[in-house]
């Protein structure tokens, strides 16, 4: 998928309800768990612990909500572009929300939806909803409203 490109930040004003994406997927290892284990200190046995988490209640160790959560910054790029800025600024989040697990092994990708924008301190400030989804699943895996400053 290529990203929705806006030519400058000040374009972005007439794009609200335009949808993103989706993105390519990304598939959602034991390493990649693993290691946000270790940055985070959350070692909870659902996470790291396959053998006690396949007798879990899902079957499977599953990514921390934080790590899909995380991994909206990863799509955000490939969901997108914003071209002539001199920088960009995560600003926050607002309405996170963790309905279905992701296990260890799914393939994940992102949607996008331009909810509000307003200018900022010479700036553009975005909403844009990302929703995360795991293969397969009925319910998406993590719903957030991030927030980024776009500075021409």
């Amino acid at each position: 998928m290529t990203a929705t490109v806006v030519a400058h930040p000040s374009d972005l004003m007439a794009m609200t309800g335009t949808v993103l994406g989706p993105t390519d997927w990304l598939r959602i290892n034991q390493e990649r768990i693993d290691q946000f284990a270790d940055a985070t200190g959350d070692h909870q046995w659902i996470h790291v612990d396959p053998v006690k988490a396949a007798d879990g209640p899902f079957g499977a160790t599953i990514a921390h909500g934080y790590l899909t959560l995380s991994l909206a910054n990863c799509f955000l790029p490939d969901l997108i572009q914003v071209d002539n800025v001199s920088m960009g600024v995560n600003y926050g989040t607002e309405k996170t929300r963790f309905p279905s697990p992701v296990t260890v092994g799914s393939n994940i990708r992102a949607t996008g939806e331009i909810m509000a924008v307003e200018e900022n301190k010479g700036g553009y400030k975005a909403t844009i909803r990302v929703t995360i989804t795991a293969e397969g699943a009925d319910r998406p895996a993590c719903i957030v409203d991030t927030i980024s400053i776009f500075y021409p």
